[in-house]
């Protein structure tokens, strides 16, 4: 049961961040590339969320889905920590318009959280 939650959580969270991406039209490729991101993924990273996202929430071989939300919360969670090891602060477009703070370890500790449900549904 816990990790039916944890996956349902996880995936509501991925959707919500895909969807706030996408809604920030042609800002989101420049916003991902000041993070770190390559520009040739940049346009497609929206999609993958959301497309993990709702099959994690309707419960689509969970323990592969998780893993590969797991896969992609590292690399977040890399490229913000990489930016905050090098003194940059750019804004996080990690949920779109929605999250317009500078980066801080509070992403990376927000990062490691979601990172947790990702486990959690993995082995749960």
């Amino acid at each position: 049961m816990l990790g039916v939650i944890a996956s349902v959580i996880l995936g509501g969270v991925m959707c919500v961040a895909g969807g706030s991406k996408i809604a920030m039209g042609k800002r989101w490729p420049i916003e991902a590339q000041a993070l770190g991101a390559p520009q040739s993924i940049a346009p497609i990273v929206p999609w993958c969320e959301i497309a993990l996202g709702a099959l994690l929430i309707v419960q689509l071989k969970p323990e592969v889905i998780g893993a590969l939300s797991l896969a992609l919360l590292v690399a977040f969670t890399l490229l913000i920590m990489r930016q905050l090891q090098k003194g940059e602060r750019p804004v996080c477009a990690c949920f779109g318009s929605w999250s317009s703070k500078p980066l801080s370890w509070n992403h990376v500790a927000r990062n490691a959280g979601f990172i947790a449900l990702a486990v959690i549904t993995i082995v749960a």
